[in-house]
């Protein structure tokens, strides 16, 4: 291992600032459940909760235990409402607009199997080269099995960097082509903030034009509440989802499921097909009782069999935390969106690299930011350094499976690890409890790990398993 000092943290309680708030930084680790040694440059993947929501996730799981039956039956739906009615308020949606499924995929999925398509086999599902591979898998699957003939897919070829004025002609310009053939656009899936590279999608325009020109919108936000600044109301999209547990401090699975009125006729099953759905044919006809106002939307979504809800639940609570103890979602992300510019930058520096950014600067306009190594493959592109690393392209997959697994195992930190082009790329994300030691610390680190690739270390590593979880 390449000499690099580890770090431990004292323990106790984040300190309370002038404002009455939490003061953010290196010591807001505190309040988290990272182990000591640990640096957490990779939020945007899994997420992480605070320990006060832990402490509300166990409350809720052992009142079920206590009660299993009044639980399920009585309390379940109460709690569930709560949530959505605090998460209505951080997206500016109707409460009757928003629930909850278990991550952003699964709200794709609902939405494309619940889509029909026309029998003369014209519809187009329109997607764009960043698509999550998770999602994209939904409409190779879809394709695979109607089978040829019944509905068909577009990609859109983005590469960065680009201008959000030219993703958003492509868009136009794709379906023009569409329906020149003959054919009509009928969905496009697209993102907020796409994964890899991590960066910010003109979302708001591309749903505007899906509005002018006749197609649904599906908006994955995986990487979104909490984030990002969002409007559903004024922004209008079709349908949207986004993973509360990535941003918002809610424990792992959830996400919040946004269907505009208008559109909830759309989706008459969850995924899976559970009580709510009402047959056309057979004897299984009545859904469960509507209690109250409550649509079937609404009602269908609540409960799709037994799982642990205690997630869902937990929203009110992570959005309760955000205002009261962490000042509100304005100077959560005014300090993300900060550190994020500043920290990446450093980063750069220190490696006499880049971040991936556009004239305009609004790629970087969130959480994360994407910067390049001095490390290439096949040869050294356009502003290389004498410097820089070069790896036979043979070696690019092993490659970036060594570097992640000896960042983890040595370093004690994970950043994602993608190509771009020639050119090997990260993404760190910035969080309330990080600081520019932290970004500090990441350059070090990624700057010994390049020194080690170009002495052919991750040669040694040829074994490893070239497989694992990308995030969701």
């Amino acid at each position: 291992m390449a000499s690099l000092t580890l770090r431990q943290r004292d323990a106790g309680e984040a300190e309370i600032g002038e404002d009455g708030f939490k003061v953010f930084g290196g010591q807001m680790k505190k309040d988290f459940l990272f182990a000591p040694e640990w640096t957490n440059l990779n939020h945007g993947s899994y997420g992480s909760i605070p320990r006060a929501i832990q402490a509300r996730l166990r409350h809720y799981q052992d009142s079920i235990e206590a009660r299993p039956d009044p639980f399920v039956r009585y309390d379940l739906a109460k709690l569930n409402d709560e949530s959505r009615e605090a998460v209505a308020t951080i997206v500016n949606a109707p409460v009757e607009t928003v629930v909850f499924v278990n991550n952003a995929t699964e709200g794709v999925n609902t939405v494309f199997r619940n889509l029909k398509w026309g029998a003369d086999g014209k519809d187009v599902a329109l997607y764009f080269t960043t698509v999550y591979d998770a999602c994209g898998k939904v409409i190779d699957f879809l394709h695979d099995y109607h089978g040829e003939g019944r509905m068909t897919s577009r990609e859109i070829e983005i590469s960065y960097p680009i201008e959000d004025d030219e993703i958003l002609q492509r868009f136009r310009d794709a379906v023009e082509q569409v329906e020149a053939e003959g054919k009509r656009a009928k969905v496009c899936i697209l993102d907020v903030v796409s994964s890899r590279p991590g960066v910010v999608f003109p979302w708001e325009a591309v749903v505007k034009a899906c509005r002018e020109l006749g197609v649904l919108s599906l908006v994955d936000g995986a990487q979104g509440i909490g984030m990002v600044r969002l409007n559903l109301s004024e922004a209008d999209p079709d349908f949207f989802v986004s993973n509360c547990h990535k941003w918002l401090f809610v424990p792992r699975g959830c996400a919040v499921f946004y269907v505009p009125v208008r559109n909830q006729h759309l989706l008459p099953t969850t995924l899976a097909t559970s009580h709510g759905y009402t047959p056309k044919t057979g004897k299984r006809s009545a859904p469960p009782v509507v209690e109250g106002s409550k649509s079937f939307f609404v009602n269908n979504f609540e409960f799709t069999g037994t799982r642990d809800h205690s997630p869902n639940f937990c929203v009110k609570d992570a959005v309760a935390y955000r205002k009261e103890v962490l000042g509100g979602e304005e100077r959560i992300l005014d300090y993300l969106w900060d550190l994020n510019k500043k920290g990446s930058k450093h980063v750069a520096e220190a490696l006499g690299t880049q971040v991936l950014d556009n004239s305009k600067g609004t790629l970087t306009n969130c959480s994360m930011a994407n910067i390049a190594l001095p490390l290439w493959r096949g040869e050294r592109g356009a502003g290389a350094k004498e410097t820089d690393v070069v790896v036979p392209d043979e070696d690019a997959s092993l490659v970036v499976t060594w570097m992640m697994k000896t960042l983890v195992d040595d370093y004690k930190t994970i950043v994602p690890m993608f190509w771009l082009g020639s050119r090997f790329w990260v993404r760190i994300s910035a969080q309330i409890y990080l600081d520019m030691a932290d970004y500090e610390y990441g350059a070090e680190s990624l700057k010994k790990l390049c020194e080690r690739v170009g002495k052919g270390e991750y040669k040694k590593g040829e074994r490893l398993a070239e497989h694992g979880v990308d995030d969701d």
